[in-house]
This record gives C-alpha cells, sequence and structure tokens, in this order.
C-alpha cells in the first residue's frame, strides 16, 4: 500500500503518516511512504491501493503540488483531509474556508462501514464543497462534506482524521483494497 505525506516537516509525519502505517499494516499490507512531492509513476504503477495522509493546520506546501494521476487512477484512493483536498482540487473543486477543530458528530449515509452519527476527529481550515462535483457522492449531511466517493472509480475522501477516531474506516478501506 502506498501512503503519501503531505507533511512539510518531517516530524509531523509522526502524527499524521505513522499511525495510519501502523493501521494499514495491522490489517496485512505491505507499506511503502512517499512524500507527495516525490511520488513516482512506478510508485502509482505497483500501488495495490494508496493513502493520502493528513498534515497540519497551517501546512498548506502540499496545495501546490500536482496530482493530476488522481483524474485517472484506477486502484483504490482513500484521501484523508489534506488528501480529501488533492482529490478535489485535481478533479476541479475550490477551496472553502472552514474551521473544525476537535471531536465532532457526523452524520454518514453508507460509507466504509460508518452509517448514521458518529463521532470523528476534525482538524482542518478548509474544505472543498463536492457537492458542486457531478462526479462525486457526499456520504454526510450538514454544511461541510465530511465523506465522499467518486461515482465510477474507488476513490474516496474524508476530511476528519480516522487514525485518531475511526481505525475501523481504515480497516474497511485496507479490505476493498485487498478484494480489487
Amino acid at each position: 500500500m502506498l501512503l503519501i505525506s503531505t507533511c512539510a516537516e518531517a516530524l509531523h509525519e509522526l502524527e499524521f503518516v505513522t499511525p495510519v502505517e501502523r493501521i494499514v499494516r495491522g490489517a496485512g499490507h505491505v507499506t511503502t511512504v512517499r512524500h507527495v512531492t516525490a511520488v513516482s509513476a512506478d510508485d502509482l504503477a505497483s500501488a495495490e491501493g494508496i493513502v493520502i495522509c493528513g498534515t497540519s493546520l497551517k501546512d498548506n506546501d502540499f496545495l501546490r503540488t500536482d496530482c493530476s494521476w488522481l483524474t485517472t487512477i484506477t486502484v483504490p484512493v482513500l484521501g484523508i483531509c489534506a488528501g480529501m483536498h488533492l482529490i478535489g482540487l485535481a478533479h476541479g473543486g475550490t477551496l472553502n474556508n472552514a474551521v473544525e477543530i476537535g471531536l465532532q458528530t457526523v452524520s454518514f449515509t453508507d460509507f466504509l462501514g460508518l452509517n448514521g452519527p458518529t463521532d470523528v476527529f476534525s482538524l482542518h481550515t478548509s474544505y472543498i464543497d463536492f457537492t458542486k462535483l457531478n462526479s462525486f457522492r457526499v456520504h454526510t449531511t450538514g454544511g461541510v462534506p465530511q465523506a465522499v466517493a467518486h461515482r465510477h472509480r474507488p476513490l474516496y475522501g474524508v476530511l476528519f482524521h480516522p487514525e485518531v477516531r475511526r481505525h475501523e474506516l481504515l480497516t474497511a478501506f485496507c479490505a476493498r483494497v485487498q478484494k480489487q
């Protein structure tokens, strides 16, 4: 499984990448970690699945990265927070301001094992309005889309951090990768 770091500071990977790696390995996958600026065509071609990890609140360097490959990739991809931003931007979305920090209850509709009101941990200052992107389905209710899936490809995004709370979402994603 290819794990992509969006962290400008390597130390931040201990908070945003290492926990994801631990969960993915626990689900039986071998992992390779690459920084978003160093992902190669070979990395993408050999990946059985991809998780694009989040980063700290004021770290926006990842926004300058070309991730147009997200419009054609066919292996399962899960974007977490910054990763969801990259998915949305690659598909023509724009950033909107919304600060959400800490635990919040989000109501899910059939998304990688999450249904109904669920507590999640958020840490972001912006979001993509996926309701304006026809190729995506929003799997949460409310103003800020918290979970999305592409309508035709195994491309998923969450604005919250399942590595903090909701490990089962990462495990469910890993199970989808194994089925591919």
